[in-house]
């Protein structure tokens, strides 16, 4: 029924009614007429007795506290013992409170459903006509009934949706991903208007049974404001905390701002060590969250709340971390594992590179390239084991001071485990290096080369192949060429492919500690924690249902909120971070392996993604 009555060519009348409301005391309804939509907005009931002048200046002052367009709506009638005329002295209030319409609501107790009047007034604000919805109607019979509905028909419809008033205020409703509508280029639609309208009118919920003033009014917090000792200690003691923060971040910014940290050397490895990175990721966090402006906004808000959630779990993680390493000793045990396990890998690279310089996998491989290979990267495995017993007696030191920089969260210790992997791992990276460089000359050699046998040559000024004529001279030593680098090429592959699978087992670790370091950093934490704790905080839309729908009685429906889906809430408020690695396809990358270049795992401080 009330679908017909909002798809038909009829008015209808939206009410929007607190639910806090329902059995309050009779007197006037407080709220806004939402333009350009037949609707209206009840925010509160002002009880009486009282003073109608009062009411104008209370009703003043909320508008411009709040900035909404505040008015007295009508009347609201529930009624008592003793106040029979109460429901005449509400009518004729409507001639101190000049309004285009006046609502009548009152309600009849043990009823589900409200009679609603209004008045419509014409622009010399003297003649007013009624429009009746009552709850229950007697039945008639014959030609009378037929011109009651005949009436009826052409009366104003009236919708009554009742919404609970303390979740629409908490609530911010989000636009539809799939729709056509941007807020900041269409009008607010009249949802988004209504919800707007609850949550800036907080100034008139401020006042409860408890206060001394002469106005008296049920709404959400009537019967006691809602506040909490803890927190509002925690605003007393930001503000020196943030001025401590503030000047400490200012400090480590001059320090960082030296001549000397701007030097080549020192840029180039603050650039590509995770820790640097880390570093300087946190202290943009912790301006942001130390700025003494408030937020501006909703985003601006969720995006300090998740930051501050994510570095209080951070730093929570990063102390028990740092329990279990100095409990039992576990520092020494580790100092102790890590030579013996270097040794194992530095043995079983010594026994792959005697079994690639032999016949591998019954492979003839050109013997005079293999021994020089094999013996260059064997002696590249004697230094790194000398550099390794060298730092052996530092090792224990180096664990135990770098196992407080988890004090500043787990973040720091990954990204500093990242680190010390990539040292260790040193000896590997050099060996991919020479093999993807000896491996990628032979590759354009040989692309060079086939290009010379068919008369083409590549234009580096215009960047394409073009046609070229060459002498006999040229043919003869570009297919010596050919032929040398042709059959040399599958003894270089096969180190290439052996040291570059080496190279990503080691770029798959790294890899999934930067994940890990980034996921703690981005992960909207905060905005989960509302999406599970009090799902309405965040709204993608509301839906309704039906509690009153009598036959010749106006229509009410209970506006339910619709919760954000948590992938939603995920994408939307995620935190932006730094790249792990260059944004690669997995064709483009395939492409680098089969041709040679350079895979690099650092951290690019420049490309920040969402």
């Amino acid at each position: 029924m009330w679908s017909e009555w909002l798809n038909a060519d009829i008015m209808v009348l939206k009410i929007f009614f607190p639910q806090c409301c329902n059995r309050a005391d009779s007197g006037l309804l407080v709220g806004r007429w939402i333009s350009g939509h037949e609707s209206a907005v009840v925010l509160a009931v002002i009880h009486y007795p009282f003073i109608p002048g009062q009411v104008k200046q209370y009703v003043q002052q909320m508008q411009t506290r709040s900035g909404v367009e505040l008015s007295v709506l009508g009347s609201w009638s529930l009624p008592k013992e003793g106040q029979e005329g109460m429901e005449s002295f509400l009518r004729d209030l409507s001639t101190i409170f000049p309004q285009k319409r006046w609502l009548q609501i009152s309600r009849q107790m043990g009823k589900t459903g409200f009679i609603c009047n209004v008045l419509n007034r014409d622009h010399d604000g003297e003649s007013a006509q009624k429009v009746k919805r009552k709850k229950k109607h007697e039945d008639v019979k014959g030609d009378e009934g037929e011109e009651d509905k005949e009436e009826e028909e052409e009366e104003e419809k009236v919708i009554f949706i009742h919404y609970e008033q303390r979740k629409v205020m908490m609530s911010q409703l989000h636009p539809i991903e799939n729709g056509l509508q941007d807020p900041k280029t269409d009008p607010p639609s009249e949802l988004r208007q209504m919800f707007q309208t609850v949550a800036q009118s907080q100034p008139l919920f401020f006042m409860d049974k408890y206060d001394d003033g002469p106005l008296k009014s049920t709404h959400w917090q009537s019967e006691g404001r809602e506040a909490s000792i803890i927190v509002e200690l925690l605003k007393q003691a930001s503000v020196p905390l943030c001025l401590l923060v503030t000047w400490l971040l200012s400090l480590w910014t001059w320090i960082c701002n030296i001549r000397i940290f701007s030097l080549y050397p020192f840029c180039f490895l603050s650039s590509k060590l995770s820790t640097c990175v880390q570093l300087s990721y946190r202290t943009e966090h912790m301006r942001t969250l130390s700025s003494p402006r408030p937020a501006a906004g909703h985003t601006q808000f969720m995006r300090k709340a998740n930051i501050f959630v994510s570095f209080l779990v951070d730093v929570a993680l990063g102390m028990l971390l740092i329990s279990w390493l100095y409990r039992d000793n576990h520092i020494s045990m580790l100092a102790n594992t890590l030579v013996p396990a270097a040794d194992h890998v530095a043995k079983q690279l010594e026994e792959l590179l005697q079994w690639l310089m032999g016949a591998p996998a019954g492979l003839k491989m050109n013997r005079a390239l293999d021994q020089v290979l094999g013996r260059f990267f064997l002696y590249h495995i004697h230094l790194w084991i000398s550099y390794i017993h060298l730092m052996s007696p530092f090792i224990e030191g180096i664990f135990w001071y770098g196992g407080l920089s988890a004090c500043l969260g787990l973040t720091f210790a990954l990204s500093l485990l990242s680190d010390m992997v990539a040292l260790l791992t040193f000896h590997i990276y050099c060996f991919y290096v020479y093999g993807a460089r000896l491996y990628c000359l032979k590759i354009y050699g040989l692309s060079s080369l086939w290009r010379l046998f068919r008369g083409k040559k590549w234009n580096v000024l215009r960047q394409r192949v073009d046609s070229c004529s060459y002498d006999l001279d040229q043919l003869f030593i570009g297919t010596l060429l050919f032929t040398i680098l042709l059959f040399l090429l599958p003894t270089t592959a096969l180190y290439y492919l052996v040291f570059t699978l080496l190279r990503l087992v080691v770029v798959l670790f790294q890899g999934v500690l930067h994940l890990s370091v980034d996921f703690i950093n981005s992960f909207p934490l905060f905005a989960v924690g509302l999406r599970v704790c009090r799902f309405y905080r965040l709204a993608e839309g509301v839906k309704f249902r039906v509690l009153c729908d009598e036959p010749g009685t106006a229509l009410h429906l209970l506006m339910e909120i619709n919760p954000l889906k948590v992938s939603t809430v995920v994408q939307t408020y995620r935190t932006p971070t730094y790249s792990c690695y260059p944004k690669d396809s997995w064709a483009a990358l395939v492409k680098k392996l089969f041709v040679g270049e350079l895979i690099y795992p650092w951290r690019h401080k420049t490309t920040k993604t969402d």
